[in-house]
């Protein structure tokens, strides 16, 4: 195990041939969420800040966790090739729609039906492991643009609020996802 305090161009380059990565949050008190991410909705910006873009879905867990408590785990694992697993630590702030710095931001993000906030990461720490023991797979395909985005645009955007409403305010645990102005 290695522990360092940002990331190198390996370890970046590790990053950005990931098709997944995994999110895990949690308030002082109440449920850890750990979450899979995809769909080319990652951004390196340096060696010690990330940014991530959102997809909505049926919770909206890591919103409200950070609200609570701005603290954040990005895990890497190679399904491929040589075997590693990278953990990111840090804090990271959430960028609605409605926040001045969204509009730089989700420029750099592929056009997603949908897209909810994106997670401004800090690196403090930079943690890899063996990794020997996750499984070799192969990836066959991205199902975010073949079912969830045409979800989301078969909505439109007044669907997609409605949804919000219903499914993203409140974390399992009641926390306010701050996703609405009015919530924060």
């Amino acid at each position: 195990m290695a522990v360092g305090r940002q990331l190198n161009g390996t370890l970046r380059a590790f990053i950005e041939k990931q098709p997944i990565f995994f999110v895990a949050t949690a308030a002082q008190d109440g449920r850890v969420n750990l979450s899979p991410k995809g769909a080319d909705s990652l951004r390196i910006l340096d060696d010690n800040r990330i940014q991530w873009l959102s997809l909505s879905g049926s919770g909206n867990e890591t919103a409200g966790h950070l609200l609570a408590c701005n603290r954040m785990t990005l895990m890497f694992c190679a399904f491929e090739g040589d075997a590693l697993i990278l953990r990111l630590y840090g804090s990271a702030k959430t960028l609605h729609p409605r926040d001045p710095e969204w509009a730089i931001a989700i420029e750099q993000f592929p056009k997603m039906a949908g897209s909810r906030q994106i997670y401004d990461m800090t690196i403090e720490s930079v943690q890899t492991s063996c990794g020997s023991g996750v499984p070799l797979m192969s990836f066959q395909a991205d199902r975010v643009h073949e079912e969830l985005i045409p979800f989301y645009e078969d909505m439109g955007p007044d669907g997609v609020e409605t949804y919000w409403r219903k499914k993203n305010t409140k974390t399992i645990d009641g926390l306010n996802t701050g996703l609405f102005k009015e919530q924060k």
